[in-house]
């Protein structure tokens, strides 16, 4: 499969410096469409990665009644929570890490996150909150599990959230696993590379353009887990528009592809699932020398 040529513009952005448009009074609420692919790669003997995509909805079950109506009834509020984790440590350590690190997030979210209201300033920043507790138990979680079972000493996650609900998407992030917005024929890239490397970009020691090769750039500065407990979460918030694609990546796409090509991908008129489908099988082709996993999410 060639790369597509399409012209498009790239940059890494702060969220709040995005460029935005005046809103209307009124705005529909968004229909989001999402798929995940995860792939092994060409070259390791197992897949550490894990990925998640959910719906968070209100639920009515129906126990008896005499009236002639559904057992289940759903309310009209809807939440899309998406998650990629890039497991780290070795032997069985990695792929235990980011299975137990999503599975802490969902009995989080069912459990405690408080998400049933119209959301606004004060509301936003909690969740945001929240989002930010959730990782702190996940992390307590990883060690505990280390505690009990030495042989999972050291393992841990990047992990890469989003949640979208009516117009606004959060992303709550630590690692070296990635989230973009594709909108129009811009590719932003919301998250920082929680990395040796990224470091040493931001210090001016070396350049960007040496970053993709460096021989650090896989020192993750930052995860779930890992040898020292407490993780550093980084959170945004951002408006969506009608036609953006948010696409949530493990490294093993980003070590591959050059972020042009993604937005190629990302521009086509080709469906969240073909989407994913192609951004997989470009990896594999350019080597595909670890796990792949990628979420894209449509949003109309």
């Amino acid at each position: 499969m060639s790369a597509l040529a399409v012209e498009s513009d790239v940059r890494q952005v702060h969220p709040h410096n995005m460029p935005t448009a005046k809103l209307p009074d009124y705005r529909p609420p968004l229909t989001v469409r999402s798929y995940g692919l995860s792939s092994p790669g060409q070259v390791r003997p197992k897949n550490e990665d894990q990925f998640l995509i959910a719906v968070l909805s209100k639920a009515l079950q129906v126990q008896q009644t005499s009236l002639p109506q559904p057992k289940v009834q759903y309310g009209a509020e809807r939440g899309f929570l998406c998650i990629v984790a890039d497991g780290m440590g070795g032997h069985a350590g990695g792929e235990h890490a980011s299975a137990l690190a999503i599975d802490s997030i969902e009995s989080f979210v069912l459990g405690t996150l408080k998400w049933f209201f119209q959301l606004e300033g004060k509301e936003q920043s909690e969740l945001l909150q929240e989002f930010q507790q959730a990782l702190g138990q996940a992390d307590a979680r990883l060690f505990e599990e280390a505690h009990r079972h030495p042989e999972f000493h050291g393992m841990g996650t990047t992990l890469t959230m989003t949640y979208s609900q009516d117009h606004e998407l959060f992303v709550v992030h630590a690692g070296d696993s990635r989230c973009y917005l594709h909108r129009d024929k811009s590719l932003y890239r919301l998250t920082r590379d929680h990395t040796m490397v990224e470091e040493m970009v931001s210090r001016g020691m070396i350049a960007p353009e040496e970053a993709a090769h460096h021989r650090l750039r896989h020192v993750i500065t930052n995860s779930v887990g890992g040898h020292e407990p407490g993780v550093r979460v980084e959170v945004h918030k951002v408006h969506l528009e009608k036609g953006d694609r948010v696409l949530l990546c493990s490294d093993g796409l980003t070590d591959m592809l050059k972020d042009e090509e993604i937005a190629a991908i990302l521009h086509t008129e080709a469906g969240a699932r073909e989407v994913c489908e192609r951004l997989v099988a470009r990896a594999n082709e350019q080597g595909g020398r670890d796990n792949i996993t990628v979420i894209v999410s449509e949003f109309q």
